[in-house]
């Protein structure tokens, strides 16, 4: 028996998997089984009320799991599914609250991972699938990252590398009159107003469905992050060390210093790197032991939008 066949085998028994996508390694449980899902729940410490994202082998199954779909959806799936896309749709009758915390809407994707879409398809099935961490904190882009985090509680881990992309989908709200993003991600506004011929809204609203990462503190290390200008990271590192703190910065810019204390890491400048290796970025920092982490606020760009929003999240949270 494949370990994909042994993990299938898993979910169907109602036991908790966790396996890599394109965005971050999920933590899978069979989407029809309340009780399988509530395991979920128990696992990483979330709120009840906080909705899940059910994984689908393809687009055919998107019947199974929403009503009222409209044409939007299927010109979206047929450009980005398999992807980091995840559409939120009024929800079928069958689709427990569990899933989607008790709303009218679920979140449905297809992912662009082989490991991810070999088990799917052997599942036959959805699978709800949020990031394989404690709720709040980074999420993993590699299988050490989810034992690091989870351990037994995962019957198994499929092991599929690192993750392509490295940060969460973008999820687009097609339930109302238009079409909204309510979590960024690589995926951009302007690719999306591609199919759809016009741009979508950006940003939640009072009455958007909750959706996965969309609190205020979310994302976060165990350390205390904080964002600032590239202008003032030298004067804050030295505040720092001069307090006797260790400190890792992540920056595009070269250091101003050199110090015991100091981790100075260089990031991509690029957005599409940037994203791929923050959170593994994070994890080592965490790792390191520092005291602080200084962050290079991002460029005020569409491209970067996805990584500002995570590193807003993580520095509310970690603090």
């Amino acid at each position: 028996m494949t370990e994909v066949s042994r993990a299938a085998e898993l979910l169907r028994a109602g036991e908790l998997v966790a396996f890599p996508t394109e965005t971050v390694y999920g933590l899978g449980a069979d989407a029809s089984n309340p009780r399988a899902v509530a395991r979920i729940f128990a696992a990483k410490g979330r709120p009840a009320d906080h909705p899940l994202i059910v994984h689908l082998p393809d687009a055919a199954h998107l019947p199974r799991w929403a009503v009222d779909i409209p044409e939007t959806a299927h010109k979206l799936a047929a450009a980005f599914w398999p992807g980091p896309l995840t559409l939120i749709l009024k929800r079928h009758p069958s689709v427990s609250d569990a899933i989607t915390g008790g709303q009218d809407t679920v979140g449905l994707r297809v992912p662009n991972h082989p490991l991810a879409l070999q088990l799917l398809c052997e599942f036959d099935g959805g699978v709800a699938a949020p990031s394989a961490n404690r709720f709040g904190h980074v999420s993993p882009t590699t299988a050490a990252h989810v034992r690091e985090e989870l351990g037994s509680a995962v019957a198994l881990i499929l092991d599929g590398g690192p993750c392509a992309v490295g940060i969460e989908s973008t999820i687009l709200d097609l339930s109302g009159t238009q079409a909204r993003i309510l979590r960024p991600g690589m995926l951009d506004a302007d690719a999306i107003a591609g199919i759809l011929g016009a741009p979508p809204i950006v940003g939640g609203s009072q009455d958007a469905p909750r959706v996965s990462g969309s609190l205020e503190a979310h994302y976060a290390p165990r350390t205390p992050l904080r964002l600032a200008t590239t202008d003032k990271l030298g004067e804050l590192v030295r505040i720092a060390l001069q307090a006797g703190k260790s400190v890792a910065v992540l920056s595009t810019a070269a250091p101003p210093l050199t110090h015991e204390c100091l981790n100075w890491c260089r990031a991509a400048t690029d957005a599409t790197q940037f994203a791929h290796d923050l959170y593994a970025r994070l994890r080592e920092f965490d790792a390191s032991g520092c005291d602080l982490i200084l962050v290079a606020t991002p460029p005020d760009d569409l491209r970067w939008s996805a990584v500002a929003d995570r590193l807003k999240r993580a520095a509310a949270g970690s603090n």
